[in-house]
C-alpha cells in the first residue's frame, strides 16, 4: 500500500523531537507539507530543517502562544488538512500531594491548548469535507501507569473529547483518532525509567529488563514504528476509521477494550 499525502498541509505540535518528530518526518516523507512546533523557535527550526519542513514556536500551556499559532495557520494556503495533537508529558509522580497550580498548568498544556487548536482548524476541514485529527495519548488512558498520576488523569479527558468530536464531524469527512504508545524508545521514556529507578532504588538495567519482560514483543518500540501508524491514520486509506484508539505497544496493554 502506497500512502500519498502530496498537497496536504500537516501541523504537528511538539514535533521537534521524539514521537512528534518521528510523525513529522513520516508525514513529510509521504509528501505532506509539514509545519512542526516546539516551545523554542530555534529547536523547531533546527528540527524542521532536517526534513524540509517549517518550524514555529508554540507553548500549548500559554494561551497567547496558542493564539499566535492559530493566527499563523490562517496564513497557510489551503489550510490545515492534518493536525497532530502532541503535548509534552507532565513530570512523573504519585497521585497524592500534587499542587493545584500543577494541575491547572498541566490541564492547560495537555488539554485546553490542544482543543483550542483543533477548534481553530476544524472549520476549514469541514468546509473541504476532509480532515484528519490525531491525538498522541498514553496507554495510561486504558491501564493507569504507576508513578504517572497527572498523565493518567488528564489524557483520558482528551480521549473523551476526541470520541465525542469524532461522532460530530464524521459525516463531514473529518476523522478524529488517538494513538496510544506503549514503551517507545524516546527521551521521555528515559525520563520515566530514570524516575522509576530512583523511586525503586534499582539500576536502569533492572528497570528496563523488568519493563521489557511485561511486553510480549520483548523489546521497546521505535519512533518509526509509532510514526507509521500515525501516517496511515492521516491517509485517505484510513477514511473509515474514526473515534478509535490505536495501540502501538508490542502487545503490552492487557485490556481487550
Amino acid at each position: 500500500m502506497h500512502i500519498n499525502l502530496n498537497g496536504r498541509n500537516a501541523l504537528v505540535l511538539g514535533g521537534n523531537k521524539g514521537i512528534g518528530f518521528g510523525i513529522a518526518r513520516g508525514l513529510s516523507e509521504a509528501g505532506a507539507h509539514v509545519i512542526l512546533t516546539s516551545r523554542s523557535l530555534s529547536d523547531a527550526e533546527a528540527a524542521a530543517a532536517k526534513i524540509g519542513a517549517t518550524g514555529l514556536a508554540c507553548d500549548t500551556g500559554s494561551p497567547d502562544s496558542v493564539g499566535a499559532l492559530c493566527a499563523a495557520m490562517d496564513k497557510v494556503q489551503g489550510g490545515i488538512d492534518i493536525l497532530v495533537l502532541n503535548s509534552g508529558g507532565p513530570p512523573p509522580g504519585s497521585a497524592m500531594g500534587i499542587s493545584s497550580d500543577q494541575w491547572r498548568a498541566s490541564f492547560e498544556s495537555m488539554f485546553v491548548g490542544l482543543v483550542r487548536m483543533a477548534d481553530h482548524v476544524l472549520p476549514g476541514m469541514r468546509a473541504k469535507n476532509h480532515g484528519r485529527i490525531l491525538s498522541v495519548i498514553s496507554s495510561g488512558v486504558i491501564e493507569p501507569i504507576p508513578n504517572l498520576a497527572i498523565s493518567n488523569a488528564i489524557r483520558p479527558a482528551l480521549t473523551g473529547w476526541m470520541k465525542t468530536l469524532a461522532n460530530e464531524v464524521a459525516k463531514e469527512g473529518v476523522t478524529v483518532n488517538a494513538i496510544a504508545p506503549g514503551r517507545i524508545e524516546t527521551d521521555r521514556l528515559l525520563q520515566i525509567d530514570t524516575a522509576n529507578a530512583t523511586k525503586q532504588s534499582k539500576s536502569m538495567d533492572e528497570i528496563r529488563a523488568a519493563a521489557m519482560a511485561r511486553i510480549p514483543a520483548g523489546r521497546y518500540g521505535t519512533v518509526d514504528e509509532f510514526a507509521a501508524a500515525a501516517v496511515f491514520l492521516a491517509s485517505d486509506q484510513a477514511s473509515f476509521m474514526t473515534g478509535s484508539i490505536v495501540r502501538v505497544d508490542g502487545g503490552q496493554i492487557a485490556s481487550t477494550m
